[in-house]
């Protein structure tokens, strides 16, 4: 004979005295863990969704743009893929990614240099004005992009530096992007003064005291400003725009427009297919870097 448990209901203890299976109550706490993961679910499907369109789309001819909005192509193909990778305007892909790889990875190290070099300064070097110059500089977060564009053109074209990746890299050299100096500043400063201090009484200036003690200890902030700043360069479309002209010398961005000139017919097959190769390097980028960027979340606590 089955033993009813002491804690049992009423109900509970005639089912087990008759030998009935007993029902288990399903908690609420259950019932809300069900209810998230669906919703969680569904919101993952809806952000995938574009990216998968994406990846099929590639393998549909032109003629189905328009006519088949679904996901699954009727007619699957790969002469996007064919006419991607032979280039246009005579100019061949990988020279577009070459370019693009290019003014990436040198925005990268003058964003990550300038910016640290900067920050350091407003971080541990006293001077007269330095809350006005970093106020100055955090309001410059404020002022659109777009209000510099005519000053800045006009500047690099009496410097006869239109047709040159010059515009696009050297701001990068000049710790113009607040938003990383600021984020370097923050992360600094949750440094004890007491290892700069340490270091000064053994003779240390300050630029070893910059390269052998702040840099180790500010590492994923130099990833996480590294990620935003490649993947802010390689998608970036309005800077090429005004200073490159000539076609072997566009990044990916200004290529992509190739594919879609008004003035011509639109492939739009080839114009998918290269949008997602062009994903592909970011894709792999964050990949790597991703374990830095949540480090860089993990020793916001760092205490001396």
């Amino acid at each position: 004979m089955t033993a009813i448990r002491p804690e049992a209901t009423f109900d509970e203890a005639v089912r087990t005295a008759k030998g009935a299976p007993t029902r288990r109550k399903v908690s609420r706490k259950s019932w809300q863990t069900v209810i998230w993961f669906v919703a969680l679910g569904a919101l993952t499907v809806l952000v995938l969704y574009p990216l998968v369109w994406l990846v099929f789309s590639t393998f549909k001819p032109n003629a189905e743009f328009g006519q088949n909005p679904g996901l699954i192509p009727e007619s699957p193909t790969i002469d996007n893929y064919l006419r991607v990778f032979e280039g246009i305007a005579g100019v061949p892909l990988w020279r577009f990614f070459a370019n693009s790889l290019f003014i990436a990875s040198m925005a990268v190290i003058g964003t990550v240099l300038s910016s640290a070099l900067a920050a350091y300064g407003f971080a541990r070097i006293k001077f007269k004005g330095v809350g006005v110059l970093f106020a100055a500089m955090i309001g410059t977060l404020l002022l659109p992009f777009h209000v510099v564009i005519i000053p800045q053109y006009v500047l690099f074209n009496r410097l006869d530096l239109i047709d040159t990746y010059i515009p696009l890299i050297l701001p990068k050299f000049l710790a113009t992007e607040a938003f990383f100096v600021f984020l370097i500043v923050q992360f600094i400063r949750s440094i004890p003064r007491d290892m700069d201090e340490a270091a000064r009484i053994d003779g240390a200036g300050h630029f070893r005291i910059f390269w052998s003690i702040i840099v180790p200890l500010i590492k994923p902030a130099l990833i996480t400003c590294s990620i935003f700043a490649f993947i802010w360069a390689w998608n970036d479309f309005l800077g090429p725009l005004l200073y490159v002209t000539s076609p072997e010398q566009y990044p990916l961005p200004i290529a992509l427009r190739l594919y879609n000139d008004q003035t011509s017919a639109s492939d739009y097959g080839a114009s998918v297919t290269a949008s997602l190769l062009a994903l592909v390097p970011i894709m792999a980028f964050f990949a790597v870097f991703q374990r830095f960027l949540i480090g860089g979340v993990a020793t916001q606590g760092l205490k001396g």
